[in-house]
C-alpha cells in the first residue's frame, strides 16, 4: 500500500477563531487508539467542546468528540476520552508558562492527517468580549462592503 503524502483536514473548529484571539498556534501529535484513527479516516470528529491542558509536564486534549467506529467491536474506543498530546519538552514549557500568566487558553483547531499521521493544531489563546466579536463582525462585514463596491466600479468601467 503506498504511503500517504500531504494533508487531509478531518474537523475544524470554526467557533475557536471567533470566540478567541488567537496568539500562537503548535502543532501536536495525538495518542490515539486504533478505532480512533479509523474513525477519523472516515471524517468524523467534532472540535466543539474540546480544550487542551498541561499536566505533570505532559499536555492533554479532552472533551474532543470522535465517534465510535461502526464497524468496531468489544475493543471500540469512549468517545470523549482524554488524549495525549505528544510535543517536544521546551514547547510543553512555553504553553504552562503562556497558561500561568493568566487569561490564556489551549484550544484546538483543526485534527488533520499529515504524510498519514494524526495531527492537533493547538492554539495559545485570550478570550474575546462581547464587544471584541461585534467589532470583529463589523470589520469582516466593512470589508466586504467595500469589496463589493470596488467589483461593481470596476465592473462598470469595462
Amino acid at each position: 500500500m503506498p504511503k500517504e503524502r500531504g494533508q487531509k483536514v478531518v474537523a475544524t473548529n470554526r467557533k475557536a477563531r471567533h470566540d478567541y484571539s488567537i496568539e500562537d498556534t503548535y502543532e501536536a501529535g495525538l495518542v490515539l487508539m486504533g478505532t480512533e484513527v479509523k474513525s477519523l479516516r472516515m471524517g468524523r470528529a467534532s472540535l466543539v467542546d474540546g480544550y487542551a491542558y498541561i499536566d505533570g509536564g505532559e499536555a492533554w486534549l479532552d472533551a474532543v468528540f470522535i465517534p465510535e467506529y461502526t464497524e468496531g467491536t468489544w475493543t471500540n474506543h469512549a468517545p470523549r476520552r482524554k488524549r495525549k498530546l505528544l510535543l517536544h519538552k521546551q514547547e510543553i514549557v512555553k504553553l504552562s508558562h503562556k497558561v500561568k500568566e493568566g487569561g490564556y487558553t489551549l484550544v484546538p483547531l483543526q485534527i488533520y492527517f499529515s504524510d498519514g499521521r494524526a495531527k492537533v493544531e493547538i492554539a495559545v489563546a485570550k478570550g474575546k468580549r462581547e464587544y471584541d466579536k461585534r467589532q470583529t463582525l463589523r470589520e469582516r462585514q466593512d470589508r466586504r462592503e467595500a469589496e463589493r463596491a470596488m467589483a461593481t466600479r470596476r465592473h462598470l468601467g469595462e
